[in-house]
């Protein structure tokens, strides 16, 4: 008994939903936005000679931006060919990483990098994301508990 092609198919493709450089918050993930590299500065290049993987890792760090603002993009190996200073990218799957409280844009396996049509807007480079510095903040969860009505002390 033959199944029909239709059931088989793949389902449809959901349309990405692109945000701005101001948009973006510490700790999300999945974000697709295009953006115009304003600087790159490799900061890592080392080989791997003994190591079971020959392929040399490469880290570079990537001032990027869109009319919004700008943020500090970390480019991977093969990503740090894409990303010249003046070139237009999309980012597809994109997280925030926190580094020494900072946010930093990456995208790792699961996303990806493609360079595009030179874009038409002009970077806003005095609105740096990536310059504001943020404080991991534990919650005293005795103290919540109380706010939470829950007693913090068994009864006895």
């Amino acid at each position: 008994m033959a199944t029909p092609a239709a059931t088989t198919a793949s389902p449809a493709k959901r349309k990405p939903v692109f945000i701005k450089v101001d948009q973006l918050k510490p700790g999300t993930s999945g974000h697709t936005l295009t953006v115009k590299v304003v600087s790159s500065k490799t900061v890592i290049q080392k080989g791997r000679s003994a190591s079971v993987n020959p392929r040399p890792t490469r880290i570079a760090e990537c001032l990027v931006g869109d009319e919004t603002g700008t943020i500090v993009f970390t480019a991977r190996n093969e990503q740090i060919d894409l990303m010249k200073p003046g070139a237009t990218v999309i980012l597809r799957n994109a997280k925030i990483d926190m580094f020494k409280g900072s946010m930093r844009l990456a995208v790792d396996k699961w996303g990806r990098v493609e360079v595009t049509d030179p874009a038409s807007f002009e970077v806003k480079e005095d609105n740096n994301l990536s310059l504001v510095e943020y404080e991991l903040e534990r919650v005293d969860l005795l103290l919540k508990a109380k706010y939470d009505g829950i007693p913090s002390h068994p009864a006895s």
